[in-house]
């Protein structure tokens, strides 16, 4: 068994999530970032690659002082449990997702992962090692299903959102997409890594609704099984 998997992103009209020095963008505007806080309330965990926390820092908490009350009416801590596909622990031990705002975390890395370092970081979350050169994604999802984590929110990188996609792990996908061209070759799409080579490989994607939110759109897919 594992959690519901919902993909959820902003990128620019060319499929970008920021330049290719990895600088963060604001792609979307205030109405947006509401409908991100109430989708991180309404998830059980929030997952993110270890590339976005050294780009971005993020805290992955939920914003919204009414949602955090929310979830406390619902008998859960204020914000989902946070979790980092993390293969070789570079995580920093100061990083605001392991210590900004109440709840569990989560460290996913390999078995070759260095001890002392996993250590250090497990002061602060809890350490699961699955796979031996790549994270097993298949193998943690389980264990966050066995964690009580139902409904979980991955919110990048590309790398990361690649790996799902490529373990047929991703039940929804949605994607804010702003009115701007970033470009670059090198700079991170929705999903990198290999890519898929034949045609019969590629995800194929149903979709559900397209709204305008402010100057973008926001598109929302459901994977096709």
């Amino acid at each position: 068994m594992r959690p519901h998997v919902l993909v959820n992103v902003a990128m620019s009209a060319d499929g970008k999530l920021s330049t290719r020095e990895r600088c963060q963008v604001r792609i979307s505007g205030r109405e947006d970032f509401s409908r991100v806080d109430q989708l991180k309330s309404e998830s059980d965990g929030i997952m993110v690659g270890i590339g976005t926390v050294l780009a971005d820092d993020p805290s992955l908490t939920v914003k919204s002082p009414a949602l955090k009350e929310g979830r406390n009416d619902r008998g859960v801590e204020e914000n989902p449990v946070r979790i980092v596909v993390d293969s070789t622990l570079r995580c920093p031990v100061d990083a605001s997702v392991l210590h900004k705002g109440e709840g569990r975390r989560v460290i996913a890395c390999t078995a070759r992962a260095d001890p002392g370092k996993a250590a250090l970081l497990g002061a602060y979350a809890t350490v699961i090692r699955a796979g031996d050169d790549r994270v097993d994604l298949k193998e943690i999802l389980a264990s966050l299903y066995d964690m009580g984590i139902r409904r979980l929110m991955v919110e990048g990188g590309g790398t990361l959102i690649w790996a799902l996609f490529e373990a047929d792990l991703v039940d929804e996908l949605t994607c804010f997409v702003g009115n701007m061209i970033i470009g670059g070759g090198t700079a991170p799409t929705l999903a990198d890594g290999t890519g898929f080579i034949r045609e019969d490989a590629f995800i194929r994607l149903d979709l559900e609704s397209a709204v305008r939110i402010g100057e973008g759109v926001l598109l929302t897919w459901r994977i096709r099984r």
